[in-house]
């Protein structure tokens, strides 16, 4: 039980920073979706969802590979496999970069920026920057230095949003009245350029906060250790790009299905503003990431069905927690939407079917544990390719008929396979022995409260709100009851003891 509290207890640090500063990045969704039509933000989305996918290409599954191996039998020195980790990160980044500039132009025609290659060679830069600094951030997740980690990355959200609202908001003021002292570096033209030179400047200042990490552990490079790791990896980094495929392929194809790329890039754009809604779930799971790779690979050294009930907590609590964010978001909706401008609004079906596709996402994540530990890393890549395909095939099938709500039906159906074939075909592999009925039960609970909340009309929206809150507390009073939970005991655990002192 040890083990699920230090879980918990690092998924409530990795989650507070990521939920600040997913927040944070949440509140520039306004700012865009007002300054930018959907034209413009469609562009955005686009860019970013090619560079989620190059990231993940040349990190090729090094954060993995290095808590497996910094816990190996075969090696007793986790800086020895740090150190040739980065070396390894810092070789392919500088390589990367440097095939991108000599390649812009193609690279430009390719992406639809073949005016604006700034664009390209700033996001380039900024990419190669953050793959090398995913090994340093990976070590303090090893050291169990969580708040390290989670300062780090805030002050990386909080500068680029910072200068966001300078380059956005403030710029164009102070060019109205003073241009002389701003006209040496700032173009009004540049518009959307901004976002990506604000995404620089943070992720030079992360690498930066990060040199400690770097240069104070000695050089020590084994080749025939790089080759092991590699061996391992290589499966993860098609997991990994299949993966992201999953969540970006759908704007990607969007141009080729329509025949008016104006129309799609509008779609796209009303798409992704409304993904930002559900991005509350993929921040509880990034939270869990964190937390969970080195929580499982440390359990492993435990014996006998310890480590398998530390799996099994894991997983229950983990749904709990996950049904409870999906109901959160669900009822408090009419809230939320304001995030974005009305112009988005006719894309917010698409929340609760992405909501629970990035639940089963996260399912399938905690299953991923079964090939990791048994180092059959290559399951993975075939259950990430499965959902890929589903994916494709339902986005080129569904996509030109229905537009923006296939894409979301198809994460939902893509997530649900991977999730699925990973928990039949690892219950052979390396049983555990989840609770399926009880987490199920949870599964349904939390359906039969969104579907009343959604039946049930109440005027004026303060008491739909209120009866909606007393449906949330029930869901809290039946994972109360049913595990054992007395949350006025742990309040009374928690409160400091007063000693007494003679008067």
């Amino acid at each position: 039980m040890a083990g699920i509290k230090s879980l918990v207890k690092d998924t409530a640090i990795y989650g507070l920073s990521s939920i600040i500063g997913r927040f944070l990045n949440w509140c520039l969704v306004p700012l865009y979706t007002y300054m930018f039509v959907p034209a413009e933000y469609g562009i955005v989305s686009y860019l970013y969802n090619a560079v989620a996918v190059v990231l993940i290409i040349i990190t090729y599954g090094m954060e993995t590979g290095f808590f497996r191996f910094a816990n190996h039998e075969r090696y007793s020195n986790p800086d020895e496999v740090y150190s040739t980790s980065l070396v390894s990160l810092g070789f392919t980044s500088t390589m990367f970069f440097a095939a991108v500039m000599i390649f812009l132009s193609p690279i430009s025609e390719l992406l639809m920026c073949a005016g604006h290659k700034s664009y390209v060679w700033t996001l380039a830069l900024a990419v190669a920057i953050d793959a090398y600094t995913s090994l340093p951030f990976a070590y303090l997740r090893y050291k169990k230095r969580p708040l390290r980690f989670a300062t780090i990355k805030l002050i990386n959200i909080g500068l680029n949003i910072g200068l966001n609202l300078f380059f956005l908001l403030l710029c164009p003021k102070i060019m109205n009245v003073a241009p002389w002292l701003i006209d040496w570096f700032y173009a009004p033209d540049y518009g959307i350029g901004y976002i990506f030179t604000a995404n620089l400047i943070a992720s030079i200042a992360t690498l930066l906060l990060l040199l400690p990490d770097t240069v104070n552990v000695p050089l020590l490079f084994n080749g025939r250790l790089l080759r092991e790791m590699l061996r391992y990896s290589w499966p993860l980094l098609v997991l990994g790009v299949a993966g992201i495929m999953n969540q970006t392929i759908s704007t990607l194809l969007f141009p080729d299905l329509f025949d008016d790329k104006a129309e799609a890039m509008r779609q796209v754009g009303i798409y992704s503003a409304n993904y930002k809604i559900a991005i509350v779930m993929v921040m509880f799971i990034q939270a869990f990431r964190f937390a969970y790779e080195p929580f499982i690979f440390a359990q492993n050294r435990e014996s006998g069905d310890s480590k398998l009930q530390a799996y099994r907590d894991a997983m229950k609590y983990f749904i709990i927690f996950a049904l409870f964010i999906f109901l959160g978001v669900m009822f408090y909706l009419d809230i939320i939407k304001y995030f974005i401008d009305k112009n988005y609004f006719s894309g917010l079906k698409v929340v609760p079917v992405l909501m629970m596709a990035e639940l089963f996402f996260g399912i399938f994540f905690n299953l991923s544990l079964w090939y990791k530990l048994t180092d059959k890393t290559t399951w993975g890549m075939w259950f990430s390719l499965l959902g890929l395909l589903v994916t494709v095939v339902l986005n080129v099938l569904f996509v030109p008929r229905f537009g923006y709500m296939a894409c979301a039906w198809a994460a939902f159906a893509s997530y649900g396979t991977m999730m699925l074939a990973s928990y039949f075909i690892g219950r052979s592999k390396y049983p555990i022995g989840y609770d399926i009925k009880g987490i199920f039960s949870y599964f349904v609970i939390a359906i039969v409260l969104y579907v009343t909340a959604s039946l049930v009309k109440i005027e004026p929206e303060w008491a739909r709100l209120l009866f909606r809150t007393v449906l949330l507390a029930g869901y809290v009073y039946i994972v109360c009851r049913r595990e054992s939970i007395n949350p006025l005991a742990i309040l009374r655990r928690n409160r400091p003891v007063k000693t007494p002192t003679n008067k």
